[in-house]
């Protein structure tokens, strides 16, 4: 997106930004790419990723397309994508993926698709280009399918896996090994 799109919906989220200071689709995706790492109180609430002031790759994402739906801002869809987390591909799970007897774990990871081309708001220094090779299923969802439907759809991801792949870990050694991993990451 080369052109500068201005925030003028009066919808709750975008009034929010708007209240900060934050006029610009461009701002809006510095501002939330900036906020800090963390789960926020309420899955369900994508709100909270601005007056909390943290989010993960799911409540940051929904937000932004969310803001972007309000707005009217076109071509802009939310992805959720199935790659091979690995230590060498998320950088913070290192000392959790190598105790294990698995070479990665499949993560269900949250971006956008801006005019054709996957975009990552995580962090800073967050870049779609260190999974992409990775992705192993690609989905697009609604910013509501954020919360409930994506842990269930993550959780049934892994128990096929462990099927397709004969994996002998349990499903939930394998989650708890995978919640760790998550928390490594948030105290970064």
């Amino acid at each position: 997106m080369d052109s500068v799109v201005p925030l003028i919906a009066s919808e709750k989220l975008s009034a929010l930004l708007i209240k900060q200071g934050i006029t610009t689709w461009q701002e809006a995706t510095k501002y939330i790419q900036y906020l800090p790492y963390g789960r926020n109180k309420n899955r369900e609430d994508v709100s909270l990723v601005i007056t909390e002031r943290k989010g993960t790759c799911s409540s940051k994402h929904a937000l932004l397309k969310t803001i972007a739906d309000e707005n009217k801002i076109a071509n802009i869809k939310l992805l959720i994508g199935m790659y091979k987390m690995t230590h060498k591909n998320t950088p913070g799970i290192k000392e959790h993926i190598l105790k294990s007897s698995l070479s990665y774990i499949p993560e269900a990871h949250c971006y956008l698709k801006i005019n054709g081309e996957r975009v990552d708001f995580t962090a800073p220094t967050s870049s779609i280009k260190q999974i992409e090779k990775d992705i192993i299923n690609e989905t697009e969802i609604a910013p509501n399918q954020v919360a409930q439907w994506k842990v269930l759809y993550h959780k049934q991801f892994i128990k096929d896996w462990r099927v397709s792949e004969n994996i002998k870990m349990e499903f939930d050694a394998i989650w708890n090994l995978r919640e760790k991993c998550i928390s490594s990451l948030s105290a970064k």
